[in-house]
């Protein structure tokens, strides 16, 4: 079983998307794009990344196929089969058991959605072996400034996401929320975590706007 998160560096696109960018749908040059992402398969095997939309669709990956599922997640039994979920400030979450790995794709709307207790519904449907949890790099709680309404939303479901900036105004701590889902699912976490905004090791869209996505990445 392997794990990784990638970082900014190492590969070839560049200015905004410098360097190791593995976002096709960032406005970075295609070419420059499969580049890196062939860099990383160098590195860890077939890689299998998704159309992510911020929605709460589960996909079991049997092979790795060049046309990626729309899902926020990615599931699979087979081992050697690489699954990447790329972000530049949401939660990269890999899962993994005896039985299954995953890789969910958690922001704002993802945690409202209920994304990674589905997706841990779904890998206990494979096997019923202890699932375990890692946290990757993402937008920290002092960061992740939104308005009153976004707040209150999610607070609701969510009440350990609250949190607030250092000038005092509204944010979210997604990765705090997170651990409350999954430690109430019964799953063991562990830590990977970064803000991606305060690191510049990390691409972040908060901090600028235009910019890659880095990925993490994990296998049976």
């Amino acid at each position: 079983m392997k794990t990784s998160f990638t970082k900014r560096t190492g590969g070839v696109s560049h200015g905004a998307f410098a360097s190791l960018n593995l976002g096709t749908h960032v406005g970075d040059d295609l070419n420059d794009v499969l580049a890196n992402r062939e860099i990383l398969s160098q590195q860890l095997g077939p890689i299998q990344f998704m159309n992510q939309v911020h929605g709460n669709r589960i996909a079991l990956i049997e092979e790795v196929s060049d046309e990626p599922p729309t899902a926020d997640a990615l599931v699979t039994g087979i081992p050697g089969i690489n699954l990447a979920v790329m972000v530049a400030d949401c939660i990269p979450l890999l899962l993994k058991s005896e039985d299954a790995v995953a890789a969910v794709h958690v922001g704002r709307r993802g945690l409202v959605n209920e994304i990674t207790r589905k997706t841990i519904s779904v890998m206990r449907e494979i096997g019923p072996s202890k699932i375990s949890a890692i946290i990757g790099p993402a937008i920290c709680g002092s960061c992740y400034e939104i308005s009153e309404d976004i707040y209150q939303e999610v607070v609701q479901i969510h009440p350990l996401a609250a949190s607030t900036t250092p000038q005092g105004t509204f944010s979210l701590d997604l990765p705090a929320a997170l651990r409350a889902v999954l430690v109430g699912e019964g799953v063991e976490v562990s830590e990977n975590f970064e803000c991606t905004v305060e690191s510049q090791d990390y691409f972040s869209y908060r901090r600028d706007g235009m910019t890659g996505r880095q990925a993490g990445v994990i296998s049976l």
